[in-house]
């Protein structure tokens, strides 16, 4: 199975392909940047532009999405949530179906602890991915962790389910 992750940003928005089912391959990550000199719409639109090329171009069977973390700046929160707006318009009008993930379980299924820094997910996804060196930047490691944790959680649901474990 082919999963896009992606790690939803108004400025940066970070994207990974990975491939397969317990042994995972990356098959492509990188960042959407979108210059912050120009107005919030037109940002919106480079973003939406570049992620449906991303799609057109390696073809996932499923997306995966990071929920956005809504802390003490609501701001942010808000400027998140209108580029996660934006990627799932980008998925959905290519037909594909979205998962949601939590930046806490992404990180928990990634690296085994859910409070982990950038840099143990870089490590990690290194790892899995058996790549060379650390993935950058570090919003397209968080995409490749994005998609792992919803391969992981796939397999996992699958491995319940032939096991009739409620």
């Amino acid at each position: 199975m082919r999963v896009l992750g992606i790690d939803p940003g108004t400025r940066k928005l970070g994207y990974g392909v990975v491939e397969g089912e317990r042994e995972l391959k990356g098959v492509a990550w990188g960042v959407l940047t979108a210059s912050p000199q120009i107005p919030v719409e037109e940002r919106l639109r480079v973003l939406y532009n570049g992620l449906s090329d991303v799609i057109l171009r390696y073809r996932p069977q499923e997306v995966a999405i990071e929920d956005p973390f809504v802390g003490k700046n609501v701001r942010s929160a808000f400027a998140v949530g209108r580029a996660q707006t934006v990627a799932i318009l980008a998925v959905v009008n290519q037909g594909l179906g979205i998962h949601y993930y939590s930046p806490a379980l992404v990180k928990q299924q990634v690296t085994g602890y859910g409070r982990s820094d950038k840099r143990q997910v870089q490590e990690m996804v290194k790892l899995q991915l058996e790549l060379s060196e650390y993935p950058q930047p570090s919003d397209a490691a968080d995409a490749l962790a994005i998609a792992i944790c919803h391969l992981q959680q796939n397999y996992l649901n699958r491995w319940v389910n032939d096991r009739g474990i409620a």
